[in-house]
């Protein structure tokens, strides 16, 4: 059953590619939260090299009537405001992963270098119990498009692991079946806490 593997989904700044992941999983009864790697959490702004930049602290709500106040009609037509507002009915505000210590049965990044750090982050954790976490990454562009075509991949991906009934053992199988269909590579790594 879905709502027995807890799962996490995460990209840098949880805004987009963690936050479709996360509506469509709790949509399908998966119990999931998502987060954020990065340093801040950034938004694009009115040039490539403005972004609006915001602490992980900052409620999507705040987000939200910052860049309203701005300039609605830029943000209105990039989607950001539409994309605050799903953010703001899910939860409160950003959560940054390197401050989590909730322990998950699969983490989903959704770009290379996010995996790197989400890798990095549990080899430098004091070990607890010994409990091994799927980490898996799959490349989502950072765009609304593609995070919706990544959300559906993802959700594809973890019901095929949540189906199995010897995970540990046919987690390659799954992944390589998934690799295929969708020409999409996936990288795994078995961490533990």
């Amino acid at each position: 059953m879905p709502q027995d593997l807890k799962i996490a989904v995460v990209c840098s700044s949880n805004q987009n590619r963690s936050m479709e992941a996360h509506a469509f999983l709790s949509k399908k009864g998966f119990r999931v939260r998502s987060f954020g790697t990065g340093d801040r959490v950034k938004l694009p702004g009115p040039a490539p090299d403005r972004p609006n930049a915001y602490e992980f602290s900052v409620t999507y709500e705040e987000m939200y009537q910052d860049l309203l106040s701005k300039d609605k009609n830029l943000y209105t037509q990039n989607g950001i405001l539409y994309m605050l507002d799903r953010n703001r009915r899910i939860k409160p505000k950003p959560e940054k992963f390197q401050t989590s210590h909730d322990k998950f049965d699969i983490v989903v990044a959704c770009e290379e270098r996010v995996y790197d750090q989400i890798i990095e982050e549990l080899e430098n954790r004091e070990p607890q119990d010994n409990t091994p976490v799927h980490v898996i990454n799959i490349d989502i562009q950072d765009n609304h498009e593609e995070a919706t075509i990544g959300a559906f991949q993802i959700c594809e991906l973890v019901t095929r692991m949540s189906e199995s009934d010897d995970l540990d053992n046919y987690i390659d199988d799954i992944i390589q079946e998934f690799e295929t269909k969708n020409q999409r590579p996936v990288l795994h790594t078995v961490q533990f806490y």
